[in-house]
């Protein structure tokens, strides 16, 4: 019985060639040794040189392990500039080109068998290269971004065969030109400065020792964050992109290039039992420079002064002009009770995790905290957060009461405190979804106007903007919600969101660019796809539209247009009509 174990390879290669397809047929078996013979010796060679050795055959490919995944994939780049170098005057029949996939992850050795996840990521990687390329996962980019000089463009994500998360793909081409199917995003391409004090905050460190106090900290950040994106003078990185870098080793200035800012603020929180201590710095992007730290120590009483002060003092360090007044108008409402407060963190936390588990749990301990201060607004908000996300991701088996259920707690947020932006964001995308277009639309420019670096409400904004009618304001709201929050997980529905404006506008090309990149992170959402294949059929792509319904159709196979009739009713007509038209051409079932 061979020894079957496990283990963590530092990087698998997996290539297929795709050459001498034509040569295949009566002499079959001796063209497919001629053709590994000589892929064998112009790969092998190469990967002993960079520290790899091929551990599987597999045909007309093989699986290589290296040492590092720099190793892997400086004879990846290697390699593939090397045949083509060797090809380009051979025939089209007789050139040999591969496709290279890239992966770190986990393996298991069976004797001569070689199989596991991090296998089959690799292999999935190397369907998705197109001939003579590589694609890599994100964890690998992570690792040789900052070692290799070499040109990557992101393809976003993709769902793979038989693989449950989506993989972060990106590709290299030998020639240099754009491989990917989506917008290239050129990485370490510094976002432009705002033309006022730009800020991120990250995720303050937990220093108790216990994990279960990382709502603790998260929540410092995310308070000191609110309080900042209330200052007109300010433009503050939304939570969402800052957040990003939780657990990570960061590079201040890198942080600075991939925000767009001027300023970074990281910090730590240490609690036992009823002291905590909060440690905080800002810290000037480009130079490194520290401008100002502190230490603010107190009781779990003084949590919401601590957190006060800790706001005013960065303010201060920031724009020494902001005046007192503005500075006590910018001050939040704290609720009344600390367990509450704790509750609704606790609540944030799985709420941001977007799973119809965590946002059931979030509602349990949002109605908690209610139940321990009636008052405080925030958690009435996050119920109906809860609600509105039930009636558009589907979670739900009755939209029509989640949307009532929304409505209700987001009214009673936004009675309790008419400063809270958060309440009136959420109560205005509520109303838009229900067809109240100038009610919500009203109340975001409320959550903006009370929150000028508030991401969400800007988006929301651009959102409803898109279904009433004015495309054309919708983008620029978008456009400021991507710029405010460059790294957000949920960038996918910005994206969707830009393409129905695009479409609307009839700028097909960008929406198809922009579907495109929602599209391959969230391919399971109806409402996704619809924006992909209405630009699709602007584009006169019929084929390709009628491709894309048949792929949804297999993931949703109740989909109708009665349905997407249902889910647009909150749109304007013509809104409504454009996506319709569109998905009838491309062959979706009434």
């Amino acid at each position: 019985m061979t020894e079957r174990t496990q283990r963590r390879l530092a990087a698998i290669v997996s290539a297929d060639v795709v050459g001498y397809s034509r040569l295949m047929g009566a002499d079959e078996a001796g063209t497919h040794a001629r053709l590994q013979s000589r892929f064998s010796s112009l790969i092998e060679p190469m990967i002993a040189r960079h520290h790899g050795r091929v551990v599987k055959l597999m045909g007309d490919g093989l699986l290589a392990e290296f040492s590092s995944v720099v190793d892997a994939v400086s004879w990846a780049v290697e390699s593939q500039t090397k045949v083509a170098e060797i090809s380009a005057d051979e025939t089209d029949e007789r050139r040999i080109e591969y496709q290279v996939g890239v992966n770190l992850g986990d393996v298991i050795i069976d004797g001569d068998d070689i199989f596991g996840d991090g296998v089959n990521v690799a292999a999935r990687l190397q369907e998705i290269a197109v001939s003579g390329g590589i694609a890599i996962s994100g964890n690998v980019q992570e690792q040789i971004r900052d070692k290799l000089d070499l040109r990557f463009t992101d393809d976003g994500m993709h769902e793979v065969k038989n693989i449950a998360r989506p993989i972060h793909v990106w590709r290299w081409s030998p020639h240099g030109e754009a491989t990917a199917t989506a917008p290239i995003v050129e990485q370490d391409v510094p976002l432009a400065l705002p033309d006022k004090p730009s800020i991120a905050v990250l995720p303050f460190d937990n220093m108790s020792g216990d994990p279960e106090q990382e709502f603790f900290a998260d929540g410092i950040a995310e308070d000191v964050i609110t309080a900042l994106s209330r200052f007109s003078s300010l433009f503050v990185i939304a939570r969402n992109s800052s957040f990003t870098y939780k657990g990570k080793a960061v590079d201040i200035s890198r942080v600075g290039r991939e925000l767009g800012v001027r300023y970074v603020v990281e910090g730590s929180v240490r609690k036992a039992g009823n002291r905590v201590r909060i440690t905080a710095q800002l810290i000037d992007a480009a130079s490194g420079n520290h401008l100002w730290a502190d230490r603010f120590d107190g009781t779990l009483d003084d949590v919401f002064d601590l957190q006060d002060q800790i706001t005013e003092q960065i303010v201060i360090a920031v724009e020494p002009e902001i005046g007192t007044r503005e500075r006590e108008r910018a001050r939040r409402k704290s609720p009344g009770n600390l367990d509450a407060w704790e509750l609704f963190q606790r609540g944030l936390w799985h709420f941001y995790r977007i799973t119809k588990e965590d946002i059931r749990e979030a509602r349990s301990l949002f109605n908690r905290a209610i139940e321990r201060d009636p008052n405080f607004s925030s958690p009435h908000a996050g119920v109906s957060y809860t609600h509105l996300f039930d009636r558009f991701q589907e979670f739900s088996d009755d939209l029509d009461e989640s949307l009532n259920l929304g409505l209700a707690a987001g009214a009673r947020a936004v009675a309790l405190d008419e400063k809270d932006g958060f309440a009136h964001y959420v109560f205005g995308r509520l109303l838009a979804i229900n067809g109240e277009s100038d009610r919500g639309i009203s109340e975001l420019e409320k959550s903006i106007s009370l929150n000028p670096s508030f991401a969400q409400g800007h988006f929301g904004l651009g959102a409803a903007l898109s279904w009433n009618g004015r495309p054309a304001e919708g983008i620029v709201a978008l456009e400021i919600a991507k710029r405010l929050s460059p790294q957000d997980p949920m960038m996918w529905a910005f994206d969707s969101h830009l393409s129905a404006c695009c479409s609307s506008l009839k700028r097909f090309d960008e929406a198809v660019n922009w579907a495109r990149m929602s599209v391959n992170v969230r391919p399971e959402l109806h409402q996704v796809q619809m924006e992909f294949i209405v630009a699709l059929i602007g584009q006169n792509r019929i084929e390709d539209a009628r491709h894309a319904v048949e792929a949804v159709r297999r993931l949703l196979p109740d989909l109708t247009l009665s349905v997407i009739r249902q889910f647009l009713s909150h749109t304007s007509l013509e809104h409504r009509e454009q996506r319709i038209d569109a998905l009838r051409k491309a062959g979706l079932p009434e």
